[in-house]
Order: structure tokens, then sequence, then C-alpha cells
């Protein structure tokens, strides 16, 4: 097993550029907690190998995750963010723009995921990224079966949450919603997930085509 040193080495093993340091104090001044270096780096990886040119995310915070996810995909590609605060989006724009990201390849969309998730095209995304509020991601799951194509993969940030996971003893409506959603996607027979121990744990899971 790793060892907390072992985690640490994995989470400083691809330094971040002067965009997503910005993007992480805007983050820090706006009381937003991004994705961490690792699980960006994850994210960019997946969108990658999927060469994705449609990406839907819920969370857009200060734009830490959607640049991480802009520089996996195509060079076409277009990144769908939505969230509750149009200020933090105003701020993931400034970051996208100061990255050299065209304006066309990103649409931010600002309002409550549950509200906007259901007018996004069925089928449509190559890869659903989401860190929103934490007792929606079961609802989320729901509709990110239907938005993600086959082959396609759904991937959930804060899948440890803190530790409070993996805690019997821990009992919060955070980290219920969480444990009933890892639950959920183990037991699909259409999803092949994996769970990995990036930063606060990244689910991930393909929809089998």
């Amino acid at each position: 097993m790793a060892t907390e040193a072992s985690l640490e080495y994995v989470e400083s093993y691809l330094s971040e550029d002067d965009h997503l340091a910005a993007a992480r104090r805007r983050a820090e001044e706006v009381s937003v907690s991004p994705i961490g270096p690792a699980g960006g780096a994850a994210l960019q990886f997946l969108a990658s190998v999927l060469g994705a040119k449609a990406v839907a995310e819920v969370g857009t915070g200060t734009g830490v995750s959607g640049l991480w996810l802009l520089r996996g995909m195509a060079s076409d590609g277009v990144l769908t963010s939505v969230d509750l605060e149009a200020e933090n989006q105003r701020h993931a724009r400034e970051v996208f723009t100061e990255a050299g990201i065209a304006p066309q390849r990103f649409r931010l969309i600002a309002g409550s995921a549950l509200d906007v998730m259901p007018r996004l095209t069925d089928a449509a995304y190559d890869l659903v990224f989401l860190d929103g509020d934490k007792v929606e991601y079961g609802e989320y799951l729901q509709q990110a079966l239907r938005l993600v194509r086959p082959g396609g993969v759904i991937a959930f940030d804060n899948a440890l949450w803190h530790d409070r996971v993996a805690d019997p003893t821990q009992r919060d409506p955070q980290t219920a919603a969480i444990r009933e959603l890892l639950q959920q996607v183990a037991n699909d027979e259409r999803l092949r997930p994996v769970l990995l121990p990036v930063g606060d744990g990244l689910l991930a899971a393909q929809l089998i085509g």
C-alpha cells in the first residue's frame, strides 16, 4: 500500500504552470476547493486517450479542472461547464483566456447542475466530469449516463471525501451519498469502473459500448 509520502509524491509528480497556479490562487480567494494536481493530470490523460471533442463538467470553480481538461482534449474540442456561481465562472473565463484557450472552445453555463444537465444533448459527450454538490452525486450519475456516449467516461472528484468514505463511523449526508454512488457504479453492469487514490479520490467509469 502507498504511504502518505508516496501519495504526496504522486501529487507533486507533475508541476503546474503559471496559469494553473493563478487559477488555484483565485480558487483560494473565493473559497473554492479545486481538483488536485494529480487528479487534474488524470483528467487530462483521460481526455487525451478518449480523443475528447466534447466534455461536460459540473463545478467550473475558477477553471483549474477545466484547464486540465481542455489541454487534454482535441484541438477543436469544446468544454461545457456548469456552476451555480457566475462569479466563479468569470474567474475561469479569465484563466482560460490568459492561457490562450480560444473562446469558442468553452461554454460556461451559470445555474444549478440538475436544472442544466437535463437540457444537454443525449450521448453527445466523450467525458463527463462531476465535482458539484456531493449530496446530488447519485442524481448526477443518472444524468451523466444519458449524456456520455458509449465508450465514454464518467468521472467524479472527491470520491474518498477527506478519508471519510473509508471510515464507517462517518455518516454525514455527503459521505453517505458518495458511498451510495460508489456502490451504484460498482453494481451497474453498463459501467467499467476504477477508483483512483489521487488527491481526494477520483472515481472513473467507462460506459460499455
